[in-house]
């Protein structure tokens, strides 16, 4: 038996019409066109689905029968385009996404609030973990999109790094902010806020006090920046930062801000990066994703950019 979804949706009209040539027009074909496609489909099945009684259509039981059979497959034909449609359009689908802590309290939700507008019926997961952990996550393929600190080169995990600047945090008030770059000359034995003691910021803040032979006054050890910005702004110490963080700050800047944020030289850097798993090949609405968060930090650059050349000029 060899039946067409063509074949299908000829006999649907044929039978919601009860006329050959009523259901030509629906179908758009000639009524002789319909004719043959229904005596075709009676071959197929062994029987008949109509008596021809003086030029009416009779419905056979086994056509009515037939004819739920026929509309289920027809229903099910459209939900499937319904679905391919929305898949190819970003609509629908579910996406997997493991964050590091800079980016989870304000970045990233502001960033999938943005993503998901029009996309109602797109799920996500988002976790909070480590940079370290992420990397399992994404290379054992439990998560699809995994954004965290640089890891080295994984063969399971596909990797595009982001270089950002680390800048110096600051109050506001203080007479270091009249000055558009900072450098240990200026902290000189100042208390500072610095992540724990084998973070690559960490020891890059601690060796470029040593290169000026300058005095690094570690007073706090953190494992994440954002809590060392509530430091800073009751005047606890200084504090060189991730961009992530720091960006998170000036987002919110409709706020009153007892911080401000300068260039610090010699540069520290901090490099982070979008992680998707090697061996397998990636959901359309992951790649989409994966694109607009790279927009998002080139952005993030940018503007984060502007407001340090800005502040500089005081």
């Amino acid at each position: 038996m060899n039946l067409s979804l063509r074949q299908l949706t000829v006999f649907r009209e044929v039978m919601r019409s009860g006329s050959i040539s009523q259901a030509a027009k629906t179908v758009a074909r000639t009524q002789p066109a319909v004719s043959t496609m229904m005596a075709t489909l009676e071959q197929e099945l062994g029987f008949p689905l109509f008596l021809r009684e003086h030029g009416k259509l009779t419905p056979t039981p086994e056509a009515r029968y037939f004819l739920e059979e026929a509309e289920a497959i027809l229903a099910r034909l459209e939900r499937t385009k319904q679905a391919l449609s929305k898949i190819n359009a970003l609509e629908t689908g579910r996406l997997r996404i493991a964050s590091h802590p800079a980016a989870s309290g304000l970045f990233m939700p502001r960033l999938l609030t943005g993503f998901l507008k029009d996309k109602r019926e797109v799920e996500v997961s988002l976790i909070m973990r480590s940079s370290g952990v992420i990397e399992d996550l994404v290379a054992s393929q439990q998560f699809d999109i995994g954004f965290a600190e640089t890891p080295r080169p994984r063969a399971s995990i596909d990797q595009v790094d982001f270089d950002l600047e680390c800048v110096c945090v600051l109050r506001a008030d203080d007479p270091l902010a009249r000055k558009p770059l900072l450098s240990p000359d200026d902290l000189d034995g100042k208390p500072m806020a610095v992540l724990f003691e084998d973070h690559t910021t960490a020891t890059q803040t601690e060796f470029a006090f040593a290169a000026r032979g300058r005095s690094f006054n570690k007073r706090l050890e953190l494992r994440t920046f954002m809590p060392g910005l509530q430091f800073v702004s009751d005047g606890f110490c200084y504090m060189i930062c991730d961009m992530i963080t720091a960006y998170s700050h000036i987002l919110q800047g409709s706020q009153p801000s007892s911080l401000t944020m300068r260039r610090f030289i010699p540069r520290v850097g901090g490099s982070v990066s979008i992680l998707t798993p090697a061996y397998v090949s990636q959901a359309r609405l992951a790649q989409a994703f994966s694109a607009h968060l790279a927009e998002a930090i080139a952005r993030m650059r940018e503007e984060t950019e502007a407001y340090l050349d800005a502040a500089g000029r005081g």
